[in-house]
């Protein structure tokens, strides 16, 4: 009788050991994107007035802001700005960057990079004090501030702010009228974004003023007709 070959016996894939380490650190790292995720959340109900961020599209620890300015030497500006997070935010000491990309003439502005100075006036960031809607508290806060000692960015600008008002407030109002110009100059990769009225938009809108004249006429059917006639236009 031929003898069934013997079978070896498979042998069982070893499992790949996680490091604790590793696995702990990726928990904490979990936890601090959570974190961002509630702060944004609640940044949308709390921001302050004329302060508008949008997360970009593919990382969760850059922004990108927009703050209009309604009364003091900045009124009227319209000012784009980009914010970021260190990897560990929500640890002690990992502050929040911001970047002007419109230019902004003002003490606390690094006039070269656009940086807004934020460790002067947080030395030590908290994060059981300090969150999202503190830093853009500060920001708003720089374009209306009438004392500037404590400034560090600008020395150019604090120097005029002190000593020569007058040349300060023309510098303030041109980097306002540029903010204004360039406000269709969009970032690459923005999520903040302007664009140009198009003729067939303004149309549009004067069309359903003139032929909608109350909500309950408002229906799928009586838009579209009016959109039929932009096209002809």
């Amino acid at each position: 009788m031929s003898k069934t070959p013997s079978k070896t016996p498979s042998k069982t894939p070893s499992k790949i050991a996680v490091s604790p380490i590793a696995s702990e650190e990726e928990r904490e790292q979990a936890l601090r994107d959570y974190k961002v995720t509630i702060e944004y959340k609640h940044l949308k109900l709390h921001a302050p007035g004329g302060v508008y961020l949008i997360p970009s599209l593919d990382q969760l620890r850059h922004f990108f802001g927009i703050i209009f300015i309604r009364r003091g030497p900045y009124t009227n500006g319209i000012f784009k700005f980009s914010l970021k997070l260190p990897p560990k935010y929500n640890d002690t000491n990992m502050w929040p960057q911001i970047i002007f990309s419109s230019r902004v003439f003002n003490p606390y502005v690094d006039e070269k990079t656009g940086e807004l100075d934020i460790r002067s006036a947080y030395p030590t960031w908290d994060p059981s004090r300090h969150y999202l809607v503190t830093v853009l508290t500060y920001l708003k806060k720089i374009f209306y501030s009438k004392n500037f000692a404590d400034a560090k960015a600008n020395p150019r600008a604090k120097d005029l702010a002190e000593k020569d008002p007058e040349a300060y407030r023309k510098n303030v109002e041109e980097c306002v009228k540029e903010s204004q110009i360039n406000v269709y100059k969009n970032e690459d990769g923005s999520t903040a974004k302007f664009t140009e009225e198009e003729v067939s938009h303004r149309v549009l809108r004067d069309l359903l003023k003139h032929h909608i004249r109350n909500e309950s006429q408002v229906t799928k059917q009586a838009v579209l007709a009016q959109i039929e006639k932009a096209k002809k236009v």
